[in-house]
């Protein structure tokens, strides 16, 4: 989700021209706000928030709900599945996309300061390594949804092309993630193999009672994690994911190497060439990022019109998230990030200031809002898992933005760094920092 790279530009991004700066005058402080580049900090701030938003139904609800509706425990609030569409079109991998892409720009960042201090790759790698310790923590006694073990995992492979030219990176990462959408579209194949004549094709017989299968399958593991979570039996969740799922952080990883590494090294070039920092004339920014999102938009709307016409089945609404999606959500991701860049200069309002606060504690925020959800939803704290309906889990959603648009302004006015931001940067650098 980067929340991760908050440290990067929150507390140890350089300017641009740190990489030819002395090193005896490069500092492992945070950056002065002058120095900043605050469109980063605004885009991860709108992605933390975001983020919660697609995330919310796999904190409240079984995990197969995310995609499929009719895991849903109880009433949905969403009879026609209309806020279905709504959340596929506007949020379903469009904020991943955002911080995957700032993660890039931050690996960059971060090591532009290290080569001025005089300091190497290892620098970088010990600090994804340090990255994956927080992330296979999250997943294994917070939420199973963490992304910031596959980001470490991925970087450290990105972080072997960080000495590219800006322009090799960015065609290797367009032509990475155009193959990758190739590979993902055969995701897709258990929607024909259900919903069309492909499956009445000879053989296919006992590929249908495959997929059955399978479906079967995601439903008890449903089952037995709702059990665990309506209970109250942490324990027991704890020990169950131990024991039969500790190895989905390296199967996620596997699975959507081929959108995080190419959306990573897009990034790293996007940054080199000044995307991010007022290099581009926001004119033409605004125009093709509007352009770009409507696109996407538009051509995820059909796809979302595809699944409400099968019935927001299993395979459908599988095929729609992870076979046809990966262009058209790669269009908005883009569109999105330059708007933000077009725009970002003049949203300078209290809202816009605590965004990019929140940006800055993105890191604190991304893994703060999953011990929040933690609270909410399980049984043995205020136990509402699974029993609200869609609409109710947006408005937990809108009160946790608050929570982190109230606390993260006020803290950073106070202390140099993010409370996990700071023991991050603690832990790469293996030396105590200052908090204020």
């Amino acid at each position: 989700m980067t929340a991760s790279n908050s440290t990067d530009q929150g507390s140890d991004s350089p300017d641009l021209g740190a990489a030819e700066s002395a090193p005896q005058v490069v500092s492992t402080g945070p950056v002065a706000a002058k120095s900043r580049i605050e469109t980063l900090d605004f885009i991860r701030g709108i992605a933390v928030l975001g983020i919660l938003a697609a995330n919310i139904v796999a904190f409240g609800q079984p995990f197969s709900a995310y995609a499929y509706p009719g895991a849903w425990i109880g009433t949905s609030g969403d009879p026609d599945g209309w806020l279905w569409i709504a959340q596929f079109v506007a949020v379903d991998g469009k904020m991943r996309g955002l911080f995957t892409l700032l993660f890039g720009a931050g690996m960059y960042l971060f090591m532009e300061r290290a080569w001025a201090r005089g300091d190497t790759a290892k620098l970088q790698a010990w600090r994804l390594c340090v990255l994956f310790v927080f992330g296979f923590a999250h997943f294994l006694f917070i939420w199973i949804g963490d992304i910031l073990a596959m980001y470490a995992i991925i970087g450290l492979i990105a972080l072997t092309c960080i000495g590219w030219n800006a322009k090799t990176q960015i065609i290797v990462g367009l032509i990475g993630y155009g193959f990758g959408a190739m590979v993902y579209s055969l995701f897709s194949f258990p929607y024909y193999v259900i919903h069309t004549s492909l499956g009445d094709a000879e053989g296919m017989e006992r590929t249908k009672e495959g997929l059955s299968s399978a479906f079967q399958e995601a439903m008890a593991d449903d089952k037995l994690a709702t059990a665990f979570k309506k209970s109250g039996d942490y324990l027991g969740l704890i020990q169950h994911r131990f024991n039969e799922d500790w190895y989905s952080p390296i199967t996620i990883s596997f699975i959507f190497f081929l959108e995080t590494l190419p959306l990573m090294l897009l990034g790293m070039g996007l940054y080199r060439l000044g995307f991010f920092s007022g290099g581009f004339n926001r004119r033409k920014l605004a125009l093709w990022g509007g352009v770009s999102v409507t696109l996407g938009g538009i051509v995820s709307l059909g796809l979302a019109f595809v699944v409400k016409d099968a019935g927001f089945e299993y395979w459908a609404s599988n095929a729609a998230l992870m076979g046809w999606s990966p262009l058209p959500r790669l269009s908005m991701v883009l569109g999105l990030a330059a708007l933000m860049v077009a725009f970002s200069p003049s949203w300078t309002g209290w809202l816009a200031a605590r965004v990019r606060a929140a940006g800055r504690a993105a890191f604190t925020n991304y893994l703060g809002t999953s011990v929040v959800m933690l609270f909410v939803f399980h049984g043995w704290a205020f136990g509402l898992f699974g029993e609200l309906t869609r609409p109710q889990l947006y408005l937990v959603t809108l009160l946790m933005c608050g929570l982190m648009l109230a606390w993260s302004k006020p803290w950073l006015d106070r202390f140099r760094y993010g409370p996990l931001e700071w023991l991050w940067r603690c832990l790469t650098y293996r030396r105590m920092f200052p908090l204020r």
